[in-house]
C-alpha cells in the first residue's frame, strides 16, 4: 500500500469510537461475518438477561429472606446458584452487605475485573483511571461525585477486585418496602447500589 492510500485510509475511519464500532459493524455485516440478529442477541443478552438483573434478583432475596442473606454472605456462589443461575467456575463472587454504620464499594485498581454474570457489561466509569486510582485514596470523595454523601460515622471500606475474586454489594433496603414482591424490590436495585457508588431505590 502506497502512503497516499495509507493516508486516505486513516481519513476515512471515524474518530469517535461509538462511529467506529457501528462502521466495523456494518463492514463486517455487509461481507458476511457477523449476523446482526445475534449480534443483537448477545448484547440484550448481557444488557437485560445476564446482568444487572440477575444481581437485582439476588439482592431482592437477600432482603426478603434473611436465611438467603446468611448463606449469600457465607458462600455466594452456591447462594447464587439456588436461583438457577449458572455457577461461577474461574471466579470466587464475595457478596458485602451495606449497612447504617458500613458502607461497601467495589473498584478494580489493575484493570476492570467486575462480576459480569450479575452486574452485566462494566460501565466506562468503573473502567477509567481517576476512579480505579480514586475509589482507594478519597472513597468518600468519590461517592460525593455519584451523588451520595454518608454521614462521617459511617465506615467506608473498598473492596479491590481480582481476576479470582469479585464483589457484590447487598445495599440497604430502602425504608417503607415491607409490602413489596421480590419483582417489585429487584426494581429498585440498580447496577451502581450492587457496585456501591449509590444506594437503592433513590435512597439519600
Amino acid at each position: 500500500m502506497n502512503a497516499q492510500n495509507h493516508d486516505h485510509d486513516h481519513q476515512t475511519v471515524p474518530s469517535d469510537p461509538t462511529l467506529r464500532v457501528k462502521a466495523l459493524e456494518s463492514l463486517l455485516t455487509e461481507k458476511g461475518y457477523v449476523d446482526p440478529a445475534a449480534l443483537d442477541a448477545l448484547i440484550d443478552r448481557f444488557e437485560t438477561k445476564v446482568g444487572p438483573r440477575n444481581g437485582a434478583k439476588v439482592v431482592a432475596r437477600a432482603w426478603a429472606d434473611p436465611a438467603f442473606k446468611q448463606r449469600l454472605l457465607a458462600d455466594a456462589p452456591a447462594a447464587i446458584a439456588e436461583l438457577g443461575f449458572a455457577p461461577f467456575e474461574h471466579e470466587q463472587i464475595v457478596a458485602l452487605e451495606n449497612t447504617p454504620a458500613v458502607h461497601n464499594m467495589v473498584v478494580c485498581t489493575l484493570c476492570s475485573c467486575y462480576p459480569w454474570a450479575l452486574l452485566g457489561l462494566p460501565p466506562v466509569w468503573y473502567k477509567s483511571t481517576p476512579y480505579r486510582s480514586r475509589a482507594v485514596i478519597d472513597p468518600r470523595g468519590v461517592l460525593r461525585e455519584f451523588g451520595l454523601e454518608l454521614d462521617e460515622q459511617v465506615e467506608v471500606r473498598v473492596w479491590d477486585s481480582t481476576a479470582e475474586v469479585r464483589y457484590v454489594v447487598i445495599p440497604e433496603r430502602p425504608a417503607g418496602t415491607d409490602s413489596l414482591s421480590e419483582d417489585e424490590l429487584a426494581e429498585l436495585v440498580t447496577r451502581d447500589s450492587m457496585v456501591g457508588v449509590a444506594k437503592a431505590g433513590g435512597q439519600a
